[in-house]
């Protein structure tokens, strides 16, 4: 009788080409709600804040003349920092490894400065140092709608160029309000829209008269590296920020070494933040604790 000797199955293991996004954010998510500056050259941006300084109207005097004034005027200056992303594989790694793996150099090197674009945004909101009250709560509509008040108060302007910028935690609670995706008190609802295509970036939406915008790596959050017992949100008007950058933008390259046989994707930007007008920014700390992950 015949021995066999070895396994009865020889198992063919077969390996996706298309590589799959690992979880992290890739887009700006805050560039458009700020006041941008393309700087052509040198390493500062100076923008103009003007205003009347509260004046008031004054009557005319006993001398027949109307008495001048000169207008509020205010310089903040941004200073750019260049911010680079390089990545190198040599060629027998992209040969013996799985996927495409020059895609993958370019993905992460735009994610990586992409994701330092808000960084230099939330850093200058966090800059502000006005609070939606003084003792840490969790989110609500009450929450929303009296840093709404603050701007307000401030005579920030309620004309569409409001953003709302929010952890996941404050916007989960959001949807304990009845009001929160209801046509009566916004379009452009958290909800609408779900059977479309899916893209890679969260979508803003508008509610209460302002655009909000759910982030991942707002200060004290896990995103952050926080254990969330206090999150930074903030409500703010997009003139009162501003965020220069190189008049040639972000620069994404990729090539090839001949001699030491490798391949390469880098990604640059010059940039820099600033607060503009700090009437026009609202913090509120947050409790985020009870939608954290557990062990």
């Amino acid at each position: 009788m015949a021995t066999f000797v070895g396994s009865e199955t020889a198992f063919k293991t077969q390996y996706r080409d298309e590589f799959i996004a690992g979880f992290e954010q890739h887009e700006s998510l805050l560039r458009g709600t700020v006041t941008t500056e393309s700087v052509i050259n040198g390493n500062t941006a100076t923008f103009l804040v003007a205003d009347s300084g509260n004046a008031e109207p004054v009557t005319r005097g006993v001398n027949g003349m109307i008495q001048a004034r000169g207008d509020n005027m205010k310089q903040p200056v941004a200073t750019l920092v260049e911010w680079h992303d390089l990545v190198r594989k040599t060629r027998f790694n992209i040969f013996a490894s799985q996927g495409n793996q020059r895609a993958i150099m370019q993905k992460t090197s735009m994610s990586v400065v992409n994701r330092k674009i808000d960084q230099d945004i939330i850093s200058a909101l966090d800059g502000a140092t006005q609070f939606g009250g003084v003792a840490a709560a969790t989110g609500s509509k009450d929450a929303a709608t009296k840093c709404k008040a603050i701007l307000q108060n401030g005579e920030v302007p309620w004309d569409s160029n409001i953003c709302a910028l929010v952890t996941p935690s404050f916007e989960s609670y959001l949807y304990n309000d009845a009001s929160f995706g209801n046509r009566d008190y916004g379009n452009q609802l958290p909800d609408q829209g779900a059977d479309l295509a899916w893209k890679d970036k969260p979508r803003s939406y508008f509610w209460l008269g302002m655009e909000w915008i759910v982030h991942p790596r707002l200060p004290g959050s896990v995103g952050a590296g926080g254990d969330a017992s206090v999150e930074i949100c903030y409500f703010f008007h997009k003139a009162a920020i501003g965020h220069a950058y190189n008049s040639d933008n972000i620069q994404a390259l990729t090539g090839y070494d001949e001699e030491q046989d490798y391949s390469w994707a880098r990604t640059s930007i010059f940039m820099g933040g600033v607060l503009l007008q700090n009437q026009g920014v609202v913090k509120f700390r947050h409790v985020g604790t009870a939608h954290k992950a557990t062990a």
